[in-house]
């Protein structure tokens, strides 16, 4: 697995991410029908929030993005986006081993939503997660904390 680090990302990065979220999110938005062009960045630019945000790098390169948003009661794991040269090298697993520990030691709920059809769905199954609803193109997933 490459070395990689998480820093909390700050304004300036939200068009970075926007365009990796753009690029991340293709192929399923495109198999589920629903890719637009613009409307994938704008959805991205309207709901980053820097302070719950973190930047995934390796070797100082952005390599992706992932945020832990709290709501009443749980935790939202949302805009986890890895680039596509860095995924299947055990980083996506690493950055969620290591947010779900946090989960973890707060006691806290974690939820998320998942594409369809997306392969990050196996990802979040391996860390605890199960299938909480789902509908013609997202799948809610939650995962309880693990007690220590």
């Amino acid at each position: 697995m490459a070395d990689w680090e998480l820093r909390p990302a700050s304004v300036a990065d939200v068009e970075a991410v926007a365009e990796l979220r753009a690029v991340v999110l293709r192929p399923d938005l495109e198999r589920l029908g629903r890719y637009d062009e613009q409307r994938v960045r704008q959805r991205l630019r309207d709901g980053f929030t820097p302070s719950h945000t973190w930047m995934i790098e390796v070797g100082g390169a952005l390599a992706g993005c992932v945020a832990l948003r709290p709501a009443k009661d749980t935790y939202w794991l949302e805009h986890f986006y890895l680039d596509p040269d860095s995924q299947g090298r055990g980083i996506g697993s690493a950055v969620l081993s290591r947010l779900l520990e946090r989960c973890d030691r707060e006691d806290a709920v974690v939820r998320l939503n998942v594409l369809q059809g997306s392969s990050a769905r196996r990802l979040y199954k391996r860390h605890g997660f199960t299938v909480e609803t789902e509908d013609e193109v997202d799948v809610f997933m939650v995962r309880d904390p693990v007690s220590a």
